[in-house]
Order: C-alpha cells, then structure tokens, then sequence
C-alpha cells in the first residue's frame, strides 16, 4: 500500500478516535443485550445505531482525505493513490 506524507491534524484524530469510541460502545451494548436475551427488535435498532457510526466515520476519513491527500496526489500527478483510494471506497462500501 502506498504511504503518504500527510500527516492529518489532532482535531481530525481525536474527532475520528470520539466517533469510533461512540461506536464501540454501541457495539458492547449490542453484545449485552444479546447476553441478556433481550429483545432482537432492539438489538436491531442497536446494530442500526453501530451501523451508521462507522459509515458516518468513513465519511469524514474519506473527506479528510479527499481535500488533503487526493489534492495533493493530483497535484503530483500520483495515479497510484487515487488507484488506491478507489480500491479503498469499493471495499468500503461492499
């Protein structure tokens, strides 16, 4: 995989590290409930919730990476990233 010089601000890391966070704990209360035999509407609405987490997380990476990495890329005429950011959005997105 190709390694880049970006490096992404504390702002961005802390703001994607809080939303897997969140997703974490979305994830663990999922597990509990099933330990606890509760509802599976519920834990369907749970597992909706873990989700949408990690799709909005995506999201802002790939944001991110667009306006920084990608510009930069094009900028340099680096076909490999974007060959890369593209292999990346189809896994993601499966």
């Amino acid at each position: 995989m190709h390694s880049h010089s970006h490096h992404h601000s504390d702002e961005h890391r802390r703001e994607v590290s809080n939303r897997l966070a969140r997703a974490i704990g979305h994830l663990q209360k999922v597990k509990q409930m099933v330990e606890n035999d509760e509802d599976c509407s519920d834990v369907l609405i749970q597992l909706a919730a873990v989700k949408s987490a990690i799709n909005n997380t995506g999201k802002v990476i790939l944001k991110d990476h667009l306006e920084h990495c990608i510009v930069h890329a094009v900028e340099e005429g680096d076909k490999e990233m974007i060959d890369e950011l593209n292999d990346a959005i189809d896994k993601f997105i499966k």
